[in-house]
């Protein structure tokens, strides 16, 4: 199954625009965490069990893992997400950029030895800086295009020269995505939920390829806007092209007790029906 499929999968057997973000700190773990790196699979094992079946995908960001030397436990992590959750797609954040040799290597780590369905990246080298991605045909990538930090504005917003006139950078690389470099359908774009505007202007963009959007919840993306902005019809109450809504810190760090993962849940089940009403309210 290509990674575009699983996405439409999960969000209709979990009816769910959710995506959780592992990004586990030991320093907020529950009391009984606090501190112990060790335990970085089993408190992410623990908010995954939680939350399996009310998400689109799971996001784990690979710096958090990586500075606490936990590699290991993210293989391991990736195996549990395969075991509990086999229907929901499993996306790298890691923000890959670079050429030739390199770049294979990095597509080996997220595809090979991670073995997950989707990575994010930076398209600044160009091309051939996410081309070795797309030889894993039923593997997907996420594009940096328009990102939810307010110094995104010192490059994206930026107007390029052009025979199309002078498009913003980040709508170039919308328009780049949705065309000659999505040769197998494999990309998407990610939209910090930040800024709906820029949402909305690239889903007008670019319509047939999933938009990742990070920032609703402690970020203050709200969640109504993203939808309204990025969620189109593709009728019979399917999407046209699918969204995912990523929150990591609010459901993560919903407790701090031993309820944490019951606490993880029950935010995680505020925002997806959150996010299910303004689907609703965007085909009234």
């Amino acid at each position: 199954m290509i990674f575009l499929d699983q996405l439409r999968t999960a969000e209709r057997q979990n009816g769910s625009l959710l995506c959780v973000g592992l990004d586990p700190d030991p320093a907020k773990f529950p009391t009984s965490y606090r501190g112990d790196a060790s335990r970085i699979y089993d408190f992410c094992a623990a908010i995954v069990d939680a939350t399996a079946d009310l998400v689109i995908a799971f996001k784990p960001q690979i710096a958090y893992f990586a500075a606490h030397r936990a590699e290991a436990q993210l293989e391991r992590l990736v195996a549990h997400m395969r075991s509990a959750a086999p229907q929901v797609p499993i996306i790298l954040d890691a923000k890959r950029g670079d050429i030739g040799s390199t770049a294979e290597q990095y597509a080996i780590e997220a595809f090979e030895r991670y073995g997950v369905d989707a990575v994010t990246l930076s398209p600044f080298m160009g091309f051939d800086s996410v081309a070795p991605y797309l030889k894993y045909h039923n593997k997907g990538a996420f594009l940096l295009c328009r990102t939810s930090n307010p110094g995104g504005d010192d490059l994206q917003s930026q107007r390029l020269a052009s025979v199309d006139g002078q498009p913003l950078l980040y709508e170039h690389i919308a328009r780049l995505v949705q065309g000659p470099w999505n040769l197998n359908g494999q990309l998407g774009l990610v939209v910090g939920a930040t800024y709906p505007a820029e949402i909305d202007r690239v889903r007008a963009l670019a319509p047939t390829v999933p938009l990742l959007i990070p920032g609703v919840g402690a970020q203050g993306g709200d969640a109504a806007a993203t939808v309204k902005a990025g969620w189109r019809s593709g009728g019979h109450g399917e999407t046209a092209a699918p969204i995912v809504v990523n929150s990591s810190r609010a459901i993560l760090y919903a407790s701090a007790g031993p309820d944490f993962a019951a606490a993880a849940r029950a935010e995680a089940l505020r925002t997806r029906e959150l996010l299910q009403t303004s689907v609703t309210g965007r085909n009234s």
